[in-house]
């Protein structure tokens, strides 16, 4: 086929030259044809040229994310992977980056990539506070994207303990005592009975709150809390309490305690005192005063309310008819969170 192609060139050319002969341009034809003929030669026989492939850079490499980011060791070893296609490239690196806080992530290291598509970046260096790393791929193309980032936060503070009940001293009735406070988030709590030998477990909220009933026994108990948090670092705070005898006591008292016989009738006040379990006054106890005489009927109060103090009076009188002998007089004591109790005296009516 190019053989024709020439031989139609050369005959078309030797044409053209014909017409110019008359007019004596034998040798410029001549040229002409030479340098046409060569030149289309040129151009088909040549080589073409082949065009570059487009430049294609690497995935970007991951890095592990670590099981718990806070820490309170000055460094930590960080572990990723690369493409497995370029597992043994020589040519490529892996870079690390770093940004504290908010800073903007500079060039930690950078590492040779082995014959694994994992890599392992020993003893990184931690700043205070969080540690954000990302890693790119280094190649003849250029360097890859970043992988998505992975934070440590280098943390070597001890965690600080709010204890909001019970307080200090407080006399507590009842097997348990129930601890309530804050504390660093997700800390583990150990709190231990130091009197009683007992120990509970638990952690801290993602707000740092807790909650943690713990035995306790007769008498002072020491309560000591161990406070761990996701750093590893500790704390310990101490805290005594008193269990309480654990029930509602109401003790009365009365005017007098003898009466003669002979004077009646004689006017007599009845009173009592109501405290609660933790041994402190009770108000709004319901009360109800009686006394048996002996010779009459008994002889009671309506029901009356304790005072901010816990107490509360009555005064009656003792009629005549009554005979010699003891009278009972009794407070009976209803409240709607302790349950009831009563208290008992006895007053001499003598001749």
């Amino acid at each position: 086929m190019p053989f024709r192609v020439l031989f139609g060139v050369a005959v078309i050319a030797l044409g053209a030259g014909v017409l110019f002969v008359a007019n004596g341009g034998i040798g410029r034809v001549a040229a002409a044809v030479s340098s046409s003929f060569s030149g289309f030669v040129d151009d088909l026989t040549a080589t073409p040229t082949p065009s570059l492939p487009p430049v294609v850079i690497a995935d970007a490499p991951l890095l592990d994310e670590p099981s718990e980011p806070y820490t309170n060791q000055p460094s930590v070893d960080l572990v990723g992977q690369v493409p497995a296609e370029l597992a043994g490239d020589t040519a490529s690196r892996v870079r690390l980056y770093v940004a504290i806080g908010d800073q903007i992530p500079g060039v930690v290291t950078e590492i040779a990539i082995g014959n694994s598509n994992r890599f392992l970046v020993p003893g990184v260096t931690l700043a205070d506070g969080a540690n954000e790393f990302t890693a790119t791929i280094i190649g003849p193309a250029g360097e890859s994207e970043p992988s998505p980032p992975i934070t440590y936060v280098y943390d070597k503070k001890k965690p600080a303990i709010k204890l909001k009940s019970p307080k200090e001293g407080q006399v507590v009735n009842a097997r348990t005592v129930e601890v309530r406070g804050t504390t660093q988030g997700r800390s583990d709590l150990t709190f231990t009975n130091v009197s009683a030998n007992k120990t509970v477990s638990g952690q801290a909220d993602e707000s740092g709150a807790f909650k943690l009933l713990v035995p306790i026994k007769a008498g002072v108990n020491v309560l000591e809390l161990t406070v761990t948090d996701p750093a590893g670092n500790v704390n310990v705070k101490e805290i005594s309490v008193r269990k309480g005898s654990g029930k509602l006591k109401a003790d009365i008292g009365a005017s007098t305690y003898t009466i003669r016989r002979s004077k009646l009738p004689e006017p007599i006040r009845l009173s009592v005192v109501v405290t609660n379990p933790d041994g402190k006054p009770l108000a709004g106890a319901r009360v109800t005063f009686s006394l048996a005489v002996p010779g009459i009927p008994a002889i009671a109060s309506k029901a009356m309310l304790t005072n901010a103090d816990g107490e509360i009076s009555w005064s009656t009188t003792i009629p005549k008819g009554s005979t010699t002998g003891q009278i009972s007089a009794v407070a009976i004591v209803k409240t709607a969170d302790f349950g009831d109790t009563t208290d008992r005296t006895v007053i001499n009516l003598v001749k």
